[in-house]
């Protein structure tokens, strides 16, 4: 029976016994290149995933000046202490860095690939694993986010799209160019609330991903929202979902635009709903763009982004007493402890939960206070 070689040994990206010019480069992108082979070929991940690990070892490789069988856990201590003082990254950005070389040096001294023997052979010495407990950041509590990061209140909610409205009245007013796409990204700013959407999920959205919901006959062809590239996790498929209609007004709004305004900028066949300019699909980027406009114009934290958006829709069906689970199901969450990182209730809520709560209390009720 013919031996199985699993994706990634170094039988398959090295021929044995063949010297090269520069040894030790050659080894190092047969490493990468067998990594990239297990993890899209054996464990059926995303290539864009397999990719972005890549450049985090080359980033490490550059700033160690060494190859992987030199590697040791001082050199991983010295980039950390680069990556805080000088690049400033977050710490979960710090722990995904040495996740991810963890995972490749667990990948490279696996004796199920040989590229133990292979360094042995060729340098006289083998790579080691060099993330320890000791020397890496541990996962402590569920969001780890910048605590500036909230969600909008309502008052700031209807704020930033009154000056969203304004900036399309302004531009048709003045007889300026752009009124289209001021209304496109107005709208834009709605949905991504009103369906609770990540920026990519609605960048990403077509005409055809919106359908009845035969419960609300009253949001017509806008009852449900078919959300085709949710969030992916450990590197997998995109995720689907979809999204009830629960936000009336943005209803309204999207009826609108898809009514009259994205006919003037469609081109061709396309089902996308958001177009650029150029008549193009629009990108991501320019959701951050204009929201940070209106966010400074507005005067509100510059820490706000559009993702805001999103924990603000959760927090408000919370709000407006929604059963959590139907939240959690809105929002695409596995578990419920992620959907409560994006929960942040009011003051006005939390009073009245609070009052509701007390008055079960018979001792309270009886209670006469002097």
């Amino acid at each position: 029976m013919r031996e199985f070689t699993p994706h990634g040994a170094s039988a398959l990206h090295l021929v044995d016994g063949v010297a090269f010019l520069r040894e030790d480069a050659a080894v190092f992108e047969a490493m990468l290149e067998g990594w990239t082979a297990q993890q899209v070929g054996g464990r059926r991940l995303q290539r864009e995933t397999a990719a972005d690990r890549l450049r985090i070892v080359r980033r490490f490789q550059e700033h160690a000046q060494s190859w992987p069988w030199e590697w040791s856990a001082a050199m991983l201590d010295e980039w950390m202490l680069d990556l805080v003082s000088v690049h400033r990254l977050a710490g979960s950005t710090m722990r995904h860095y040495q996740l991810v070389i963890g995972w490749f040096c667990d990948f490279i001294c696996s004796p199920h690939y040989g590229w133990v023997r292979e360094c042995e052979d060729r340098f006289g010495t083998h790579p080691i694993q060099i993330c320890h407990d000791w020397n890496t950041r541990p996962h402590v509590q569920e969001n780890e986010g910048d605590p500036r990061r909230r969600p909008l209140t309502r008052d700031e909610l209807q704020r930033l799209f009154d000056r969203a409205d304004e900036e399309v009245d302004a531009r048709l007013s003045a007889g300026r160019k752009g009124a289209a796409a001021a209304y496109r990204d107005a709208t834009l700013l709605k949905v991504v609330y009103g369906w609770g959407l990540r920026s990519h999920e609605a960048i990403m959205l077509d005409t055809v991903d919106l359908f009845r919901n035969p419960k609300v006959p009253a949001f017509g062809d806008l009852g449900m929202l078919r959300v085709r590239f949710g969030k992916s996790s450990r590197g997998g498929p995109p995720k689907l979902r979809t999204v009830a209609s629960v936000v009336p007004w943005a209803v309204t709004a999207l009826q609108d635009y898809l009514e009259n305004v994205l006919p003037l900028m469609r081109t061709g066949t396309s089902n996308a709903m958001w177009f650029s300019e150029r008549s193009r699909r629009l990108g991501v980027r320019a959701i951050g763009d204009r929201f940070a406009r209106y966010r400074d114009d507005l005067g509100l934290d510059s820490q706000l982004t559009p993702h805001c958006l999103r924990h603000s829709y959760a927090t408000h069906l919370i709000e407006d007493g929604h059963d959590p689970v139907f939240v959690q199901r809105q929002l695409g969450h596995v578990y419920q402890s992620t959907t409560s990182i994006y929960t942040h209730v009011s003051e006005d809520f939390a009073n009245r939960l609070l009052q509701a709560a007390l008055t079960n209390i018979p001792a309270l009720n009886t209670l006469e206070i002097p």
